[in-house]
């Protein structure tokens, strides 16, 4: 168990990060600000933000940065001179979800996932060709993951409520650390209509569904209702950055992962990637002083924030990428910046380029497979940048398109029916959407992919490791980062690059081609290889 007094003073830290404070007076077409400084630079970045006609507001010194108040045009640019002053960025919605919406042993591929047959476990088991390609049915029976296990999952929320979660969701821990935006700077639609008055939904609402289904994924407890996830007996501590819409605020992704690292927890799964830079260059010529401070302080920010809660006992889990996009070779970027929407051009970049928090230390990135075992075709790998592969889906993996070659996790039934994929009478209106009554009680299911899906399968198998070696003590019970990085890499299964290395996927007849690097112990397609949680729940180092 956690020591109570360090609980008690991370909450009351999130409640002061969450709490709605009435903002300093100031000039209509004023902007805030995220400064960050040099680690002994506070006083001079406050000194240059005043002379720049800007006013601090707060400081976080855990981080290293002042949120700052100004109206000048020309702001970011001027304070930015100062060699104290190492990022700036507008805070503002900048991310968006990694997942695809879709219409022990080795690990075992399969054909097709539509021929499974029920099994026992869960009365959807039977479709869960995931958990049996990485030996998790087999190894909820041996290790189903401890209770003082916590993984936050840093998405867009979790439906506390659904049937299939609630039994292993803290709310008591669980934070919402962004408010809804029903329009975006331009005016145009966003978030939609806030769901309540402040704006700020509830710890234990989704209204998209990702964060919810990544949840799923990791501990969706047996108990007879739907599917199992990977570590079934764990807890799951919503972290919430992301706005309904899939977009995420740079500081709400600062504070979660502060956070998680206050409060003890041992993993999180960070299903998306931070921009408006779907990749971001310190000094690109293309881009203007204004973006190259803005991508900097991206960079900055979340290496300093990931390095504190690794610092502090938590494992970092993030999907590689759904770009088709060798990463170490990139060459162009036409998706950025990517917020508000509209405002995206081409631009040539290179390796120093980083997609973020994929590509920055100390986190253990996942590329997706899909049910044969072939890297999925829209799954991003680089033989620097894939740490390891998951099970992620991908509905063209076989002989035409099936939806059930995606991976199937929990829904929040409120989101579905806000998206018109259940009908007045209950009923899922395709094949993307899955009901299950079993126990009088309906909760609902649905088909996606992504490498979203695939990092929960790595944050799943990393919790059943913390189980079995993790010590409580004075930090609470946990396994340090490094050693959960080893073990996760000692007992993935290796897979070797296909052969030949350069692999075609024909898709009704166009044809592209992904080249795979390395060798079978780590290689830009599967890393160090797919996790295993049969081995993971039995090896001894």
């Amino acid at each position: 168990m956690r020591r109570a007094a360090r609980v008690l003073a991370a909450l009351a830290t999130a409640a002061a990060l969450t709490a709605c404070t009435p903002a300093s007076p100031v000039a209509a077409a004023s902007a805030e600000y995220l400064v960050f400084h040099t680690d002994d630079g506070r006083s001079a970045a406050v000194a240059a933000v005043e002379k720049a006609g800007g006013t601090v507001t707060r400081t976080e010194t855990k981080l290293g940065y002042l949120i700052v108040q100004s109206s000048g045009a020309r702001f970011a640019e001027t304070v930015g001179k100062d060699p104290a002053v190492v990022g700036v960025a507008a805070d503002r919605a900048i991310g968006r979800t990694a997942g695809r919406r879709v219409a022990g042993p080795a690990a075992r591929a399969f054909p097709d996932a539509s021929a499974f047959e029920a099994r026992k476990g869960d009365p959807l088991s039977g479709r869960q060709w995931d958990m049996r390609m990485i030996g998790a049915d087999v190894a909820n029976e041996k290790e189903p993951g401890k209770r003082d296990v916590l993984v936050g999952v840093i998405d867009t929320g979790i439906d506390g409520n659904h049937p299939d979660i609630a039994a292993n969701f803290n709310r008591e821990l669980s934070r919402n650390f962004v408010t809804d935006r029903p329009k975006d700077d331009k005016g145009e639609n966003l978030d939609g209509p806030c769901e309540v008055p402040s704006c700020k939904d509830p710890v234990d609402r989704d209204d998209d569904g990702h964060g919810t289904h990544v949840a799923s994924t990791i501990a969706a407890p047996i108990n007879g209702i739907g599917i199992a996830g990977v570590a079934p007996n764990v807890q799951l501590v919503n972290i919430r950055a992301g706005q309904d819409s899939g977009f995420f605020f740079l500081k709400a992704s600062l504070d979660a992962l502060t956070y998680a690292g206050d409060i003890g927890v041992d993993v999180v799964n960070m299903s998306y990637y931070v921009d408006p830079w779907l990749f971001n260059c310190r000094d690109n010529p293309s881009d203007s002083e204004k973006e190259r401070l803005e991508q900097r302080a991206i960079i900055t920010g979340m290496q300093r924030a990931l390095d504190y809660a690794r610092d502090r006992g938590v494992t970092l889990i993030s999907a590689l990428g759904n770009g088709a996009t060798d990463l170490g070779k990139p060459k162009t970027d036409s998706a950025s910046p990517g917020y508000p929407r509209g405002d995206a051009r081409v631009r040539k970049i290179d390796n120093s380029c980083l997609n973020v928090p994929a590509e920055s230390d100390g986190v253990i990135s996942v590329a997706s497979v899909g049910p044969s075992g072939r890297k999925a075709i829209y799954s991003d790998y680089g033989v620097e940048q894939a740490d390891v592969a998951a099970p992620g889906g991908d509905t063209l993996d076989g002989r035409g398109a099936s939806v059930t070659r995606s991976i199937l996790a929990a829904a929040p039934e409120q989101a579905l029916r806000a998206k018109g994929r259940i009908g007045a009478d209950g009923k899922p209106k395709g094949p993307d959407v899955v009901r299950d009554c079993a126990r009088g009680t309906c909760a609902y299911y649905q088909y996606l992919d992504g490498t979203s899906m695939a990092a929960p399968h790595a944050a799943g198998v990393a919790a059943i490791l913390i189980s079995r070696f993790g010590k409580p003590g004075k930090e609470g019970f946990t396994l340090d980062p490094a050693t959960v990085e080893k073990y996760l890499y000692e007992t993935a299964t290796p897979v070797p690059c296909p052969d030949p290395r350069a692999y075609v996927y024909d898709v009704y007849g166009e044809k592209t081609t992904h080249v795979c690097e390395g060798n079978p112990d780590k290689n830009g397609f599967y890393g160090h290889g797919i996790v295993n949680a049969l081995a993971a729940a039995t090896f001894q180092p």
